[in-house]
């Protein structure tokens, strides 16, 4: 779809350029018939100055070329007027660039996810400390077994406590088990000891752009959903949602922030108790959720399963929450920077009626504390 709204806007650049040729000479254009003026001429070459400035920077992913596009389009509107009778027919190509100025602003003006998912994690990130404590042997000895095993092999002993990570993922999602996939792509922020989480993922289906963020801050949590950057499909909050991304949080904490799991700031909020040699069970709180959950570890000392009871499903259809079991095996270790962390994984409700993964990812990168 980029591409070819890149060469929609450099086509009708090119177009424009027959006008300033007209207006100043420089080719015989019997195709024009109206006489262009070399002051409007200029118009029209600015006009395409405009749109090729626009189609460079919607090549380039440029978060703001909709305001460039905004522009370009009225200043094209502006030339085709002044040459009507030749050049009318343009005035449909600028109203569907209008159109995809219009989504452009909706997916990433300062009313869109992305907007609001920056403004969240910029604010955040201007009030982290330029050093944190290193974690210590010392700070494992309360924990199980197995959890310290994985926490020297994920590398964060010895190095410094993570307080925000950011995540980047590929991968599909679905709503139900009999429902289409929908691949996706997604980056997340994670501010370990406020706690906050923002995970904003944009995904297609049917070929249709889908926005997705989830937001868990001061307390609360919602899951929000748009068609087109413009058309609600769902919104989700309240109390149930926010025990259920309390869920997800722990669930963050052991795949990818495991220097969490033995942050002394964080000693009041988990509590562990081992089971076995392979097999470890927390809790964790945050306000008046306390929520649970069973790692269990390789012979490697890997974390491969992370099952938990308290989170929720919203059921295809109606939208109701459920309490189904929740489970993320993951596989695949490799490094990221200094860390040694899962790559790969899934999640399953285990409904009634039998598991089903909803959701397959793989981790593309990995930043603690704005570095490796």
């Amino acid at each position: 779809m980029k591409i070819a709204v890149v060469v929609l806007i450099t086509l009708h650049a090119l177009i424009h350029l027959m006008g300033t040729a007209k207006a100043f000479r420089l080719a015989e254009l019997p195709q024009l018939s109206e006489p262009i003026s070399r002051t409007m001429g200029m118009v029209w070459l600015v006009a395409a100055v405009a749109l090729l400035t626009t189609a460079v920077l919607v090549a380039l992913s440029f978060r703001s070329w909709w305001m460039v596009g905004l522009l370009a389009v009225a200043l094209s509107q502006a030339a085709v007027f002044t040459a009507w009778g030749d050049a009318k027919f343009g005035t449909l190509v600028n109203v569907l660039l209008l159109g995809v100025v219009v989504y452009g602003f909706m997916s990433q003006g300062p009313l869109s996810f992305a907007g609001e998912y920056r403004r969240e994690v910029d604010r955040r990130l201007a009030d982290a400390p330029s050093r944190a404590a290193v974690l210590t042997d010392d700070d494992l000895t309360h924990l199980p077994p197995p959890v310290q095993r994985y926490l020297r092999l994920t590398g964060v002993v010895g190095r410094p406590r993570a307080h925000h990570v950011r995540a980047a993922w590929r991968g599909r999602i679905r709503a139900g088990p009999d429902e289409p996939w929908m691949p996706f792509t997604a980056e997340q922020y994670n501010f370990v000891h406020e706690p906050a989480r923002f995970f904003r993922m944009d995904a297609r289906r049917a070929g249709l752009p889908v926005d997705v963020l989830h937001a868990f801050r001061d307390g609360t949590a919602s899951m929000r959903v748009r068609l087109l950057s413009m058309i609600p499909v769902a919104d989700a909050r309240g109390p149930l949602m926010t025990r259920a991304e309390t869920v997800t949080l722990l669930n963050d904490m052991a795949l990818f922030v495991p220097s969490a799991l033995a942050d002394p700031e964080l000693r009041d909020n988990l509590r562990w108790a081992a089971v076995d040699a392979r097999t470890a069970r927390v809790s964790y709180t945050v306000g008046p959720n306390e929520v649970g959950a069973v790692m269990t570890f390789n012979e490697e000392g890997e974390l491969v399963d992370f099952v938990s009871d308290d989170r929720f499903a919203i059921t295809p259809g109606d939208g109701d929450f459920v309490q189904w079991r929740w489970s993320t095996p993951v596989r695949d270790y490799r490094r990221f920077g200094a860390f040694r962390l899962m790559s790969r994984g899934e999640a399953l409700w285990h409904a009634p009626e039998g598991p089903y993964a909803y959701i397959e990812l793989e981790l593309l990168e990995l930043e603690v504390n704005g570095g490796g």
